[in-house]
């Protein structure tokens, strides 16, 4: 592929809710741009922008692809994101390396759960954004009932420039609202328009919106404005740059139209980004930390290389492959360049261009322009790499921590041997995974955004590195603590032959308040347990509080003060009184109202309203406390404290309720008490498992 000028090189992310046809399009736009010799599709599972096994199976996007397109002496970077809440921690990763975005609607369904979030994201970004009304062919769909349901959620200024001709099965081109030209395509799905004149049946409309599109365009400068008044109209030439000019401010939202399956409208989908999407050097400056200050960073050519890695994947032939986008200066081949996390300095060896899973060697690329290297020692998505003697990082975009974790485990010893290697080499590509080690159950936590999320993750072991895992509930971390006061006396006396054993302390106990964990006082004055063994109590009430009473929790929150006790100038030892200690500490536990803690998490649901009144009344079944409510669009926002152990398998239950519509978080709020009635439960399967372990081991 040949080298592109910055101001050549578009940046364009394809988002939107799942299923919109998002791959489609970008499919269709390579075989129109004759990337491709035929038009590829999900359900034949043979698309260039999903490649990985699990998206073949399942049909869907799970990770941003990239595919350079050359069109009209242009390069269009697609950057084929993830439409469903699960992953779209990656769609928001990726936006990092994008300069615009083409937003993908369902012509049916209309604005849906995840086509509010990705405009979230892209506002965050100050992304520009243009619409894509997909699937007009299909039966049920309306562009001007998506049009209206686009402005009614982001607002007026979401405004057509094509209208499409036909409906249903019927429809078969576009009108280009800009240059007022008509376009037909064949049924055989080439993407390439041919022009005819605007149909009878369209022309009134067409005029209309044409001129609803130059009033809006001249709102957006006061000399375009004065101009509109004096004529009624504007020059095509204003047009052209009244409106590239507003996309890049971000004062217009044009809406496109086609079918990405029949592929209808992708070359004027490719076309309008060209002409109105931005070019990388236009993009606002990126804020970088120089040193120990902040700066704005201009996109150019003119300055030191610099370059911000925005995706890693772990290729088990090709190793680790690094997509990055030059931020600054131009990068060449075999460059070196240090990675500002690690310090390491790297050199970048055969640096490509990637269309899908394959990579086009390229000798350079300019700034804003995107690329993939392989074989980096130390560099990680969100590292940002630089001149040796530079000091410059751009920030890391924030992910959102995972919402639920499974333990795993692996099948086999050898599984076990080459597990944690395995499962490391998957963290580094996947942003939204978190793997560990559970200190208080001892279970190994594969986290992630949901159930299906860690089941392609266990695929995924077993088919790039042959390890089979085994997956389940993780066991829901509750905790003991005691409600009430206690005053005891523990001693342990012991006589054999020789020295004996003798250890005696009283000790008060009482609870604290929630999170301030144990306290341990000394309130001995008299000598009357001798210095030295003041701290073996303490051991001895730490370890007895660690296998906890009730259930074999651990005991948290309470205060211990040893205020008297005894001892023999022969028998007393450390052991002795770190044992008085520990039967102190059970006696007290009797006295003083144990009881049992559980995880209480803060989550938040987004769903359309319609699902609202299921969703609330299934949250109060969980023993949810609704803390608050927020409707953003058609989209209800519901906040709640949930504890734990309800919400193991919610993300399956949400699914089924909302027909996958819905999106939810979770994340670690606090402890509170277990109700009366599941406390006894829990102690009765922890006393029936003892029992259990006890007669094994007779």
């Amino acid at each position: 592929m040949k080298v592109y000028e910055s101001t050549d090189v578009r940046n364009v992310a394809l988002a939107g809710h799942g299923h919109s046809g998002k791959t489609t399009l970008a499919a269709g736009m390579l075989y129109a741009a004759g990337a491709t010799n035929r038009l590829t599709r999900v359900d034949e599972g043979n698309t260039i922008t999903d490649f990985d096994d699990e998206e073949i199976n399942r049909k869907l996007t799970i990770s941003t692809s990239i595919a350079a397109i050359e069109w009209n002496r242009k390069k269009i970077n697609i950057l084929d994101t993830p439409g469903f809440n699960l992953f779209m921690y990656d769609t928001k990763s990726s936006l990092a390396a994008a300069d615009s975005v083409l937003i993908v609607v369902d012509g049916v369904s209309g604005v849906e759960v995840m086509t509010e979030k990705v405009w979230e994201f892209a506002e965050g970004f100050n992304l520009p954004r243009v619409f894509f009304v997909n699937k007009l062919d299909r039966e049920r769909s309306d562009f001007q009932r998506a049009l209206d349901n686009i402005s009614e959620v982001f607002g007026r200024y979401a405004i057509a420039v094509q209208l499409p001709i036909g409906a249903e099965r019927d429809f078969s081109g576009i009108v280009d609202l800009i240059t007022m030209k008509a376009w037909t395509y064949a049924p055989d799905g080439d993407g390439k328009g041919r022009e005819i004149p605007i149909p009878d049946s369209l022309k009134e409309a067409a005029e209309a919106a044409h001129g609803a599109l130059i009033e809006m365009v001249a709102e957006g400068k006061d000399e375009l404005m004065e101009k509109y008044f004096e004529s009624g109209t504007l020059p095509s030439d204003d047009i052209i740059s009244g409106l590239h000019d507003a996309v890049k401010e971000d004062k217009i939202f044009p809406v496109l139209c086609g079918s990405a399956l029949r592929n209808i409208g992708t070359d004027l989908a490719m076309e309008f980004m060209q002409m109105f999407c931005p070019n990388p050097t236009e993009h606002p400056s990126l804020k970088a930390m120089v040193g120990d200050h902040e700066e704005a960073k201009a996109i150019t050519d003119k300055d030191h290389v610099t370059a911000y890695v925005f995706k890693t994947v772990a290729d088990p032939f090709a190793g680790r492959l690094s997509f990055f986008k030059v931020c600054t200066g131009v990068l060449k081949n075999d460059a070196n360049l240090v990675d500002m996390r690690s310090k390491s300095l790297e050199r970048l060896s055969h640096v490509s261009v990637p269309v899908g899973k394959g990579l086009q060697p390229v000798n350079e690329l300019h700034a804003g322009d995107i690329g993939v290297v392989a074989k980096l020692k130390e560099v990680l998505t969100g590292d940002t790499l630089c001149e040796k003697g530079d000091a410059i990082e751009y920030p890391k975009v924030e992910i959102p921590e995972p919402s639920i974790a499974y333990a795993i485990a692996a099948k086999s010893r050898n599984d076990e041997d080459r597990m944690g290697n395995s499962v490391n080499k998957i963290l580094e590509e996947d942003q939204g995974l978190r793997f560990y080690r559970d200190p208080q159950t001892k279970d190994f936590l594969l986290a992630g955004s949901g159930g299906q999320h860690i089941e392609i993750i266990v695929s995924r072991l077993k088919k790039r590195f042959n390890v089979e895992v085994e997956l389940r509930q993780p066991k829901i971390p509750y905790r003991e603590t005691i409600r009430g006061f206690a005053d005891v006396h523990g001693r342990h006396k012991k006589q054999t032959g020789g020295h004996g054993q003798f250890g005696d302390c009283k000790i008060k106990m009482e609870p604290k308040e929630r999170g301030a964990g144990f306290e341990y006082a000394n309130a001995i004055f008299g000598g009357s347990v001798p210095r030295q063994f003041i701290p073996a109590i303490e051991k001895g009430i730490i370890e007895a509080a660690a296998r906890g009473y009730l259930a074999g929790y651990p005991v948290v929150d309470f205060k211990v003060t040893l205020y008297d006790g005894s001892y023999h100038d022969v028998d007393s030892s450390e052991m002795a009184f770190k044992i008085a200690g520990r039967k102190a500490f059970k006696l007290a536990m009797e006295q003083a109202k144990p009881a049992l803690l559980e995880p209480i998490m803060k989550v938040e649901v987004a769903a359309p309203v319609e699902f609202a009144g299921d969703l609330m009344s299934d949250m109060n079944g969980r023993r949810g406390r609704i803390s608050g409510m927020d409707t953003k669009g058609g989209t209800q926002i519901i906040r709640a404290q949930v504890p734990m152990s309800e919400m193991l398998t919610y993300q399956n239950d949400l699914t089924s309720m909302t027909q996958g519509r819905a999106s939810f978080s979770m994340e670690y709020s606090h402890y509170d008490y277990v109700p009366a009635l599941n406390a006894e439960k829990i102690v009765a399967a922890y006393k029936a498992a003892a029992t259990g372990e006890a007669e094994e081991d007779e």
